[in-house]
């Protein structure tokens, strides 16, 4: 089957689990990427976001409850099903991102909040998602980390079971990975960190900021499981800005 095919049918057929997890919590989400993510995008009141691979409107609620207009889009019409019963004020559209339907220069800015690991053609998506954001427009970018996303295996341990550190292996050779947990299977894709660097850099963009989200103490102490994002990186947040006309 087509790799891009059998993504969109494994996404379809995970909706329902996707939303249920949403709804039920995610820790990372809560405590690693969601305070990361809205530090990066800052004052958002006012301005026209494009939220790429909105999935059930999470992120993009958040953005609207600060003031942004925004337009999600996701390429799994249950998910912007969902998206469109939990905030019917809300502009929700099914589209992949590889070809976004918006005009040049129509948004003040793109988020993508893990999603590029999902996406076949990421350059295509990277360069849409630069093409629609006027310039100076910034393009706030949540994604897996490289050395993460290779991993088709959890940490190594010792004979009592501590955990060691994970393994790096095929790290430079870009390929599916099928996964399945909590209920979902999908293809999230390897790819090393200087190709998501590349596809942005020749979309023209300029890197403003970089970070990979710790948890905090408070984090810890409430979910003493994070202690090991405490020890690698799952995650990184790219801000990156599209050039101001001369």
């Amino acid at each position: 089957m087509d790799e891009v095919v059998e993504a969109k049918e494994k996404w379809a057929s995970s909706a329902d689990a996707w939303i249920q997890g949403m709804r039920t919590g995610d820790r990372n989400r809560t405590h690693l990427l969601d305070p990361a993510m809205l530090d990066a995008v800052g004052d958002v009141a006012g301005l026209k976001v494009i939220d790429v691979g909105c999935g059930e409107g999470r992120f993009s609620r958040m953005l609207a409850h600060l003031g942004a207009d925004v337009t999600g889009i996701d390429l799994t019409p249950a998910l912007v099903a969902e998206a469109k019963k939990l905030h019917p004020e809300g502009d929700y559209i099914a589209s992949g991102a590889e070809s976004l339907p918006f005009n040049d220069n129509e948004f003040d800015m793109a988020v993508s909040y893990v999603v590029l690991v999902d996406i076949v053609d990421y350059r295509t998506a990277i360069a849409e998602m630069a093409r629609v954001i006027v310039p100076g427009g910034l393009i706030v970018a949540a994604n897996v980390n490289s050395f993460i996303s290779q991993c088709e295996t959890s940490w190594f341990r010792d004979s009592d079971g501590r955990k060691l550190h994970f393994p790096v292996d095929r790290y430079f050779e870009e390929r599916p990975l099928r996964l399945q947990w909590s209920g979902m299977s999908v293809i999230n894709w390897h790819r090393p960190l200087q190709a998501y660097m590349s596809a942005y850099l020749d979309a023209g963009l300029i890197l403003k900021q970089f970070h990979e989200p710790k948890p905090s103490r408070e984090a810890v102490t409430e979910h003493p499981e994070m202690h090991d994002e405490t020890r690698i990186a799952l995650f990184n947040v790219m801000v990156w800005q599209k050039p101001k006309v001369a």
